[in-house]
């Protein structure tokens, strides 16, 4: 005779037949599948923070090139000032001796103006 026990014990041999083909099933797919995919993207992560580290290396080795070029090269704002304070002064000549030559013409020009009339 069949009793409720009996179910019971076919339902859980079932079940662990079920889990353990389930188990099977998950090691194999984690042996296969997962744990390559997994090395591949951590040797890829390995792969980009080299070459990233090795690219700001890279940058910061130019930028410290580029620093040392501008300190060598670029004037400072004291030479600046001293060459503006000449420039000034230079055009400020300039400009007084267009003004005495301003002065002149103008003179020549009223004597010639003067001498016509």
């Amino acid at each position: 005779m069949y009793c409720i026990a009996d179910a019971r014990n076919d339902y859980i041999k079932k079940e662990q037949l079920t889990m353990k083909e389930t188990t099977i099933d998950l090691i194999w797919w984690i042996t296969v599948v997962d744990l390559p995919a997994l090395a591949g993207l951590l040797w890829m992560i390995w792969r980009v923070r080299g070459d990233t580290e090795s690219s700001v290396d890279e940058l910061r080795d130019d930028f410290h090139e580029f620093k040392l070029e501008v300190a060598k090269t670029y004037a400072s704002q004291k030479d600046m000032r001293s060459i503006e304070k000449r420039l000034v002064e230079h055009l400020l000549r300039i400009e007084s001796k267009l003004d005495a030559t301003a002065l002149k013409a103008e003179g020549l020009q009223a004597r010639v103006t003067s001498e016509k009339g």
